[in-house]
């Protein structure tokens, strides 16, 4: 095949020394018309070359290729989003292989569905390129002195071919900008269009006449940077400023208002409902004055702003309450730039196939973290930098599928604290740095893998991201805030019957909130039910102290680190901190100290005891739980931190809000339609303990109770033994979904009373069931010892207990019998106890858990 083609236009073609194969050819133009002269011959020229011709339509404008020119049309929503529509068109490339012709609408319109250039120019970066590789030759058209250098310069750096097309006394006159690899006399001179052939305009006077009046954007003041994301803002900021917006026609104010909202905000329905009813046109434009780049805020920034908009609605007095923030938002356009301009794009088109397995190799992540940011974006990083100054900051994943309605992507994607100490230009590096690793985090095997399983691959996912001030004060070389923890509108874990689950809960930790959001192994939080504060899941006051908060995390400044320190520790070193609010002096390790004559110990024990009993905290904590549970009309979580002068004297940053979902969801909508009895293996109404969820389940593990009941105390013992090895294999990958059963009272010292395992030996099951059927007697709580129910919150686990011979429960004993029992192949040492133990295979068996702990019902099936 020829290494050249032609435009079907002869003397077009002897001006550019016709094109070649690869060429992207880009007209900027003042209409469209003006473009489908030049396409209609190039569609016939395809026509007479026999080359496959693809046209792409995606713009408002009217078709540009003929109807009779046999074009395949391949039409495409913009508005769904970046990433399905460049994917859309880089298949159709690679399907069609080496040689054809295409046709694109006018690039113009892109940047109005994306509302950004930056955009557009990152979309001609990736498709250009690609197109080039298969000698194709594409079509595309550009509004002239529409668009910003956000969008001209990648284009024009990316094209070979850019011309200007002029129209002036009903004559065309053409202009080449760019051709690559040719050259030739007159190539870059305004050609006249007469007939078949295309004429030099020798003459000044044309020459002028033709380009005097064109706006020249690299020099006009006025025309800088004036794109539709730009003029968006600056109206709506000249509307506020002059306070003209209530001057305004209702359509007109909603427009503008929806289309800030769809540029900024979030394109999620549900969403928008609530923005609409919560936000005001100053509140936009705020964001406006804080937003680095364009694109959306995602979906934790739209929580966290929105949460305090409709609290400040319900009751101004939360205004004088909530810490004010100064947060910057980075916008999901910088996060596509960056992979566009470093060339990572690919590796994430790569990544996103299932057969990848998710795993980025080191090479791929080097690159990933190791980009350039665009200068006009470092530059506004390094302002924001000064406006925070060496205050700590944390960095913050934002996402937009992240915190919306129907998605759990908690702790899928990084965040980073950063103590922010040193040069402005360390300081720089380690934000550039941050930045990096929550863009990384998008493509780690477990955010993918996650999305892969509830079919969210092709869903369009931008990182966004959030910088937030580090809520808290300086003590010494150490900063953080006094309180902190996490809190649910509803109270999935209800281990006494005082407690009302629509009260909502909350886990509260003294310092920074990382260990009440991501669980730790060796130490404990402070677990409330909203509407009985001090009524403690232990069973005995000498088991406080034990299952207490032991150790803080807190931002070294000295270091330039976040850190964990022992509380005792903190206090020794601060010895001004208000302890009284916040701990309680263990009265009889005192005494048991003097009594023996010790030198004085540590005593304080991390209750919160006052802070929960006495002031308003707990009354503020749980009304704003409720607000905003009722305006989401949904139950919600959040993070807050609080810092206090005195009981009273307080304030409360909160930090993010989010829909409290169940984990997984697409298992649910079967589990809500009818089961079939036989396909059911395990079913309980009431007793539900945990976090809801709808999970696929790789391995069960049950505990016969009609075997175990007759065994002596010592096989009783060994069993335990056995169960936990099982639950601790390696085979299954990592974080396995196991569901585990077996009679009575797991975690129980008493062996005639259940199965007397410890919790370490069972802490990586995450369905634990108890089968009420030793004997009459035993009703299993909660609680389940002394310390089981602090260690089930911690671990994240589900819980349920299960009555055989009640109405509504299911043990199918057929499955268990029949089911192949991978005891011995697993732990060729268990397999004398192959009748008291049986492991089953749950993914070959497609087995699913579905757990609603408002509904109090929980169902293990065949799916």
């Amino acid at each position: 095949m020829e290494e050249v083609s032609n435009t079907g236009l002869p003397g077009l073609d002897r001006i550019l020394e016709r094109v070649q194969l690869g060429d992207n050819v880009v007209l900027q133009v003042d209409s469209i018309d003006d473009y489908v002269k030049f396409v209609t011959p190039f569609c016939q020229e395809a026509q007479r070359q026999h080359r496959p011709l693809i046209y792409f339509r995606f713009a408002d404008h009217r078709p540009v290729v003929p109807e009779d020119g046999k074009a395949e049309v391949h039409v495409l929503k913009p508005i769904e989003g970046f990433e399905l529509f460049i994917s859309e068109i880089l298949n159709v490339i690679d399907r069609k292989g080496k040689g054809a012709f295409y046709v694109f609408d006018c690039l113009s319109d892109l940047s109005v569905d994306w509302y950004s250039d930056r955009m557009l120019g990152n979309f001609f970066m990736l498709a250009c390129p690609y197109l080039f590789t298969y000698d194709t030759v594409a079509y595309f058209a550009l509004i002239r002195n529409h668009h910003t250098p956000f969008a001209i310069d990648a284009i024009h750096g990316t094209s070979q071919v850019v011309i200007d097309i002029h129209s002036k006394d009903e004559r065309t006159y053409v202009h080449p900008l760019k051709v690559d690899g040719r050259r030739s006399p007159t190539m870059y001179m305004l050609h006249r269009w007469e007939g078949e052939d295309f004429v030099p305009v020798l003459d000044s006077t044309t020459t002028a006449e033709v380009l005097t009046g064109l706006p020249q954007p690299w020099l006009d003041y006025s025309m800088h940077q004036q794109d539709i994301w730009t003029r968006s803002f600056l109206m709506a900021q000249e509307f506020v400023e002059s306070n003209a917006v209530e001057r305004l026609t209702d359509q007109t104010c909603d427009i503008l208002f929806l289309r800030l909202v769809r540029m900024a905000v979030t394109r999620d329905p549900r969403l928008m409902k609530l923005i609409e009813r919560y936000l005001e046109f100053p509140d936009l434009v705020d964001i406006g004055k804080r937003m680095i780049g364009t694109g959306l805020i995602g979906g934790k920034s739209v929580g966290m702003l929105l949460a305090r908009a409709i609290l400040k609605k319900q009751d101004p007095e939360w205004k004088n309450r909530l810490e004010p923030h100064d947060s910057f938002y980075i916008g999901s356009d910088v996060y596509y730039t960056y992979l566009s301009q470093n060339g990572c794009w690919w590796i994430r088109r790569k990544l996103n196939d299932p057969a990848s397995g998710f795993l980025m190799d080191d090479q791929d992540k080097e690159r990933m973290l190791s980009g350039k940011f665009p200068v006009d974006i470092e530059d506004q990083f390094r302002k924001m930098l000064e406006y925070f100054g060496q205050s700590p900051i944390i960095v913050r994943s934002s996402s937009l599928l992240e915190d919306a309605y129907g998605n759990a992507f908690s702790g899928k994607y990084e965040s980073v604290f950063l103590a922010n100490q040193g040069t402005p230009q360390e300081r720089l590096e380690r934000f550039l740095d941050a930045v990096r690793r929550v863009y990384t985090s998008t493509m780690n095997q477990e955010a993918l893998a996650y999305r892969a399983h509830w079919g969210l691959l092709e869903r369009d996912e931008q990182m966004a991201v959030l910088v937030q001030r580090v809520s808290g004060s300086v003590y010494g070389d150490m900063f953080f805030p006094q309180v902190a923890g996490v809190g649910i509108s509803f109270n999935p874990y209800v281990w006494n019957k005082e407690i009302d689950p629509q009260a909502g809960m909350m886990r509260l930790v003294f310092g920074l909130g990382t260990r009440a959001v991501d669980r730790v192994d060796d130490d404990y939080t402070r677990i409330v039910a909203m509407n009985a504060p001090l009524r403690r899941p232990e069973g005995c006051s000498q088991d406080v102290g034990k299952y207490s908060q032991k150790r803080s995390d807190v931002i070294d400044l000295k270091a330039n680190r976040l850190t964990s320190l022992p509380f005792e520790d903190i206090v020794k070193q601060f010895p001004d901190l208000p302890l009284n609010i916040f701990a309680t002096r263990d009265l009889e390790l005192e005494r048991r100290v003097q009594e023996y004559g010790g030198s004085e110990a540590f005593s304080w024990i991390l209750t919160f005891d006052e802070l929960l009993s006495r002031g308003t905290f707990v009354e503020r904590m749980r009304e704003m739980m409720r607000v905003l549970g009722e305006a989401y009309d949904h139950p919600v979580d959040i993070e807050f931190t609080a810092n206090f002068d005195g009981l009273d004297d307080y304030r409360i940053n909160l930090l993010q809000c989010r829909p409290f979902q169940a984990k997984g969801g697409a298992l649910s909508l079967k589990a809500q339609c009818y089961v079939p009895e036989e396909r059911i293996v395990l079913r309980s109404n009431g007793h539900v303990i945990g976090s809801s969820r709808a999970v696929t389940v790789d391995r069960i593990v049950l505990v016969v109770p009609e075997v175990y009941s007759e065994m002596r105390m010592s096989d009783r013992y060994t069993v335990a033994r056995l169960v936990g090895k099982l639950t601790h294999l390696k085979d299954l990958g990592a974080r396995p979904t196991i569901l585990l059963a077996g009679p009575g009272r797991w975690a129980t010292t008493s062996p005639e009373m259940g199965v007397p395992v410890s919790f370490s030996e069972i802490n990586t099951v995450s369905i634990l069931c108890e089968i009420v059927s030793m004997h009459e007697g035993l009703v299993p709580e909660a609680s389940l010892g002394t310390h089981f129910f602090n260690d089930l919150v911690e671990t994240d686990m589900v819980y349920c207990a299960l009555y055989p011979k009640r109405e509504g429960h299911v043990l199918n004993k057929d499955f268990f019998a029949n089911a192949e029992n991978q005891l011995a192949s697993l732990l060729p040492e268990a397999a004398p106890y192959g009748s008291a133990i049986k492991v089953i295979d749950a993914r070959s068996l497609e087995v699913g858990v579905c757990s609603d702990v408002q509904k109090q019902s929980f169902i293990c099936f065949l799916t």
